[in-house]
């Protein structure tokens, strides 16, 4: 009896020491601290942890430096606190950048600690400290999604659009019209370059010919110039006299514009004869008998008229002549 008793004591003894020894290897081999390891606590700030969860690995340059202990989410769920048991015998600086990252596509995901500069001071226990939010596969997909949709819709209208463009501008009349247009465009474009030959086979066999006129232009270029300076010279020279001339002018139509004036307005002799309408008539008769006796002195001359021959019953009247003009 008593010795059945002692055995099961042992084989309970055995069973338990067991089960230690197996939980404490599970424990060093696992994700989790090791109980011989003494840990501090950092906390993490991060707006969305993607996938990751406690006991979740925390690697720096792809050695593990600690675990994830607990996730907890802020009371406005704006903000997600990551707690990490850091092993104390890896000392962390100030100053390096915390991800959210993931072995492969389809692995776990884990905290990864990327040094920089390392001049800031080491992180204490308790120390807060900002963390990027992870690569989200899945809003990548569905915003893919999304722009794939948009193209889909991109290449209905256009083509849409195409079959419009085919049937209004692509049509048989419209080929046809273009196909016109451009037959007209070569057929304008051969004429423009048989006129050119033309222009170049005239310019060559008239060389000789264009060249003197090309000389005889710059030559009369040239006089035009001489002109122009001796005119610029005549005015310079002559500027006083020119200005006295026009001054003289000037004052000359003054004066004629007055005198037509005074005529106008029956003045002087031609402003009376042209208003008395009597005296005009004997100035034109006056003007007739002068003009009869200078043709007379033409014709005869002044001794002709004074001692011309008197015919008796007859008056005082000058002999007859082929062309004598009787009053």
């Amino acid at each position: 009896m008593e010795k059945s008793k002692r055995l099961e004591i042992k084989v309970g003894l055995f069973v338990t020491v067991g089960l230690l020894l197996l939980a404490i290897l599970l424990l060093q081999f696992s994700k989790s601290t090791s109980i011989f390891q003494g840990t501090y606590e950092l906390r993490l700030h991060a707006v969305n942890v993607g996938g990751i969860k406690p006991r979740a690995q925390v690697l720096e340059a792809g050695v593990q430096v600690g675990i994830v202990s607990e996730i907890k989410l802020a009371e406005d769920g704006r903000s997600v606190t990551i707690l990490l048991k850091i092993y104390k015998n890896f000392q962390i600086y100030g100053d390096a950048r915390f991800t959210i990252e993931q072995a492969g596509i389809l692995g776990d995901q884990y905290i990864a600690i990327t040094p920089t500069a390392n001049q800031a001071p080491y992180l204490a226990n308790g120390a807060d400290v900002p963390c990027a939010q992870p690569f989200d596969l899945q809003e990548v997909a569905r915003s893919a999604s999304g722009f794939i949709q948009q193209l889909d819709t991109t290449a209905k209208k256009l083509d849409i659009a195409i079959t419009e463009i085919q049937r209004v501008a692509l049509n048989q009349q419209t080929l046809t019209n273009f196909a016109l247009a451009v037959a007209n465009v070569r057929t304008v474009s051969e004429a423009a370059i048989a006129t050119a030959d033309g222009l170049n086979h005239l310019v060559a066999t008239n060389q000789a010919q264009v060249g003197a006129a090309i000389s005889n232009v710059v030559a009369f270029s040239q006089q035009l110039n001489r002109l122009g300076d001796s005119a610029d010279a005549l005015l310079a020279s002559n500027g006083v006299q020119i200005a006295v001339a026009t001054h003289n002018l000037a004052d000359s139509s003054a004066t004629l514009k007055n005198v037509m004036n005074d005529v106008q307005n029956g003045k002087g002799l031609a402003g009376a004869i042209l208003q008395n309408q009597a005296l005009a008539t004997n100035v034109q008769a006056i003007a007739s008998n002068l003009a009869l006796t200078t043709s007379n002195l033409n014709q005869v001359g002044l001794w002709g008229i004074l001692w011309a021959p008197k015919h008796p019953g007859t008056n005082d009247t000058l002999p007859e002549h082929p062309n004598h003009v009787a009053k």
